[in-house]
């Protein structure tokens, strides 16, 4: 189908969906928030999602949690792994070189890729570097948090380039404020002129529980259809969905969902917890909007599911939840 025609989605009809990689392999996904800590103090973010005093675990308990992972997963037999690194700031924790380092020495999986979400303030050295360390694995990519109270514009979008030219697919994530839309929706037009893919997320509440009022009709198409991905020219098609006859549609990226209100998935089966976890901080859990009790925590011990479990939330608003594999029973 025409990927710039996703209202042709039979949104209503849809019985099951997740990350294309997800349905074809056995690949087990992580998103980690390392800590609250961030180098950026913007004015608009929300107290809960940063700190200014550094928050970390000391580092062997994350090697440790991440090793636990590894086996809990690869006992279900999941043999792949992507893990997704984000805060507050990730790259702003000193031993981070060594986690990516870790992560990279397992040299036993078919397939393996890494994910960061970060504000990209490294200098280009950093991520020389961090290129260097990654070039084992199969895929990177980064959501490039673009914040104008600190960043450059230019050398912002020099440091996407920078990344793209070197094999690790790139998108500026831009939550789009209703006030600012305008605004914001101009500058995302010029870092795609420069061949930079950009995601315009819906605003969500402080609670994460739901998109805000106040986008016009014309603003909601535009977060709708607007910047398909692309990588090497070609548009990309991450999720994979299916209506009740069995027929076939694709969507770029899990982010869109919110857009079309296909968020609301209780009473599913669904694979979090079991295909992939989150961790915030000390906590893991199945997904960062499941209601239910936390699978464990990284110094006490947390143990992951056997099995496809139902989803008891009402809402799922956030896109690493929301791109799990699903099924409407």
């Amino acid at each position: 189908m025409n990927l710039n025609s996703y209202d042709k989605i039979p949104w209503t009809d849809i019985t099951s969906f997740g990350q294309q990689t997800m349905l074809k392999s056995h690949l087990f996904t992580v998103s980690w928030i390392l800590a609250r800590f961030c180098n950026y103090s913007c004015s608009y973010c929300w107290p809960y999602a940063r700190s200014s005093t550094p928050d970390h675990q000391d580092l062997e308990i994350y090697l440790k949690a991440l090793d636990s992972i590894k086996a809990q997963a690869r006992a279900n037999e999941f043999t792949d792994f992507h893990f997704s690194f984000s805060g507050g700031e990730p790259t702003a924790y000193k031993y981070f070189g060594e986690i990516i380092d870790h992560y990279c020495s397992d040299t036993a999986p078919d397939y393996q890729s890494i994910h960061m979400t970060t504000n990209l303030s490294p200098g280009s050295k950093w991520w020389n570097k961090w290129l260097e360390s990654t070039k084992t694995l199969h895929r990177r990519s980064i959501t490039a948090s673009y914040h104008a109270e600190f960043a450059n514009e230019q050398e912002f979008g020099d440091k996407c380039l920078q990344l793209i030219d070197n094999e690790t697919f790139v998108t500026i994530n831009q939550v789009m404020v209703p006030e600012q839309f305008d605004e914001l929706y101009q500058r995302l037009e010029r870092f795609a002129t420069r061949g930079i893919n950009v995601t315009l997320k819906p605003m969500s509440d402080p609670t994460a529980s739901y998109v805000v009022h106040g986008y016009t009709e014309d603003q909601i198409a535009k977060m709708r259809q607007g910047f398909p991905q692309k990588w090497n020219g070609e548009q990309i098609a991450q999720i994979a969905l299916y209506d009740s006859k069995g027929t076939k549609y694709e969507l770029d990226q899990a982010e869109r969902f919110n857009a079309f209100g296909f968020n609301k998935f209780h009473g599913w089966e669904c694979n979090a917890g079991y295909q992939g976890c989150v961790i915030r901080e000390n906590e893991v859990k199945r997904s960062y909007s499941c209601h239910d009790a936390p699978l464990g925590t990284l110094d006490g011990g947390f143990e992951l599911f056997k099995a496809p479990q139902e989803c008891i939330t009402y809402s799922c608003v956030s896109s690493a939840d929301s791109k799990i594999p699903k099924r409407k029973v």
